[in-house]
């Protein structure tokens, strides 16, 4: 299985990506520039987070104009993998590729410290590894991480299981206490908090390494599968 960590101008949490997915999972992986127009070559990508662009205008709304940005919505078209985290989650809601939009944190700071999540649907490419209703340790850090969707997309979001995970105790204003959603197909998925920060227990928990390890179990199924057939 071969990983893209996408990197963008400002972007900073690309080298953390780059080495959780190679000591969590010793994969082939790449850092692939915002300029790319080919992505065939990946199984998953991974949005990192960051200030890509500096978030002038609005936190992804450049980013979304990238040339990458039109191979990550076709690796999704195809079924691929896509993970946006922090920065990488406001650029897909901004592309269109996940529903909702993030604002401004309630307190209007900037929060840096460890959440705890509850897994919602343990049932994505992303999250396989987890327990239903599991609680989970992975930090945040981020200055607009309040999700917003109107009552008729929550409602949906609600009736296709795409709320994958939520806050106990939420730091943000995000609506229904959201901290990661995916598309219907489930195969795209974007979450404020920084897993790749949860990979080792150096970093003070391992709890993040499970959505790795989730990618490459879901692809092998998926490829055994395939071969059998």
């Amino acid at each position: 299985m071969k990983f893209a960590v996408l990197v963008f101008p400002g972007s900073n949490c690309d080298i953390d990506c780059y080495k959780a997915v190679e000591d969590s999972l010793g994969e082939p992986v790449d850092y692939v520039w915002h300029t790319a127009t080919d992505l065939s070559a990946y199984d998953c990508i991974l949005v990192p987070g960051g200030f890509s662009y500096g978030d002038y205008l609005r936190c992804g709304a450049i980013s979304r104009f990238a040339p990458v940005m039109a191979e990550v919505a076709k690796a999704a078209e195809q079924g691929k993998f896509v993970l946006g985290i922090c920065n990488g989650f406001q650029i897909l809601t901004e592309v269109g590729l996940l529903p909702g939009a993030l604002r401004r944190n309630m307190s209007m700071k900037f929060r840096c410290h460890d959440t705890v999540l509850k897994v919602v649907n343990n049932e994505t490419p992303f999250t396989i590894d987890y327990a239903k209703d599991e609680e989970i340790i992975i930090p945040i850090a981020h200055g607009e991480g309040n999700y917003y969707c109107d009552e008729a997309t929550l409602a949906e979001l609600k009736a296709n299981n795409q709320i994958v995970f939520t806050y106990s105790d939420n730091p943000n204003g995000s609506v229904a206490d959201i901290a990661g959603v995916s598309n219907v197909q489930g195969n795209v998925v974007g979450m404020m908090p920084h897993p790749e920060r949860a990979a080792n227990s150096l970093l003070g928990s391992e709890d993040g390494k499970r959505m790795f390890t989730s990618i490459l179990k879901t692809w092998r199924d998926r490829h055994d599968a395939a071969s059998i057939r």
